[in-house]
């Protein structure tokens, strides 16, 4: 099995079983997010530590296509256990990434399994479907930071 089965299959599974679909009990941080060119529509929630500088639990609800749905739980289960700063550095790289800018294998590793979709690239009535929940994670950071 290549890497490309591999990244196929992580994309088969959650969207076929979005692991974090679910809504968050008393959640620190509500933030919906819209793409209006396909209907994509989620709303992101996060859990905090008590100071602030993890998140404990991540979680979505709405609806799209498989690409966001699939990106979706996959960014929710890989920035949990992460600081604010350190989510924010994935989402940057996330992003880079689909939008084909230069990014290295050293990136690559910080972004976990998200890497899967680095081939959505290829798709450019995809790209934004895969950019829907880290964007929404972009926003919810900067909110955060004001």
């Amino acid at each position: 099995m290549d890497l490309n089965d591999i990244y196929t299959q992580v994309i088969l599974e959650n969207s076929r079983n979005p692991r974090n679909k679910r809504t968050l009990e008393a959640p620190d941080i509500k933030e919906p997010g819209h793409n209006p060119s396909c209907g994509d529509e989620i709303v992101l929630e996060l859990k905090y530590d008590e100071d602030k500088n993890k998140i404990t639990d991540a979680a979505f609800t709405g609806h799209g296509c498989a690409i966001s749905q699939a990106a979706t739980s996959v960014m929710c289960d890989e920035i949990v256990g992460k600081t604010l700063e350190e989510a924010k550095e994935m989402a940057k790289i996330y992003i880079a990434m689909i939008k084909r800018e230069d990014v290295s294998d050293e990136d690559l590793e910080k972004i976990g399994d998200a890497a899967a979709f680095q081939n959505i690239s290829n798709m450019p009535q995809r790209v934004k479907c895969a950019l829907l929940s880290w964007k929404t994670l972009e926003e919810v950071i900067e909110k955060d930071e004001k």
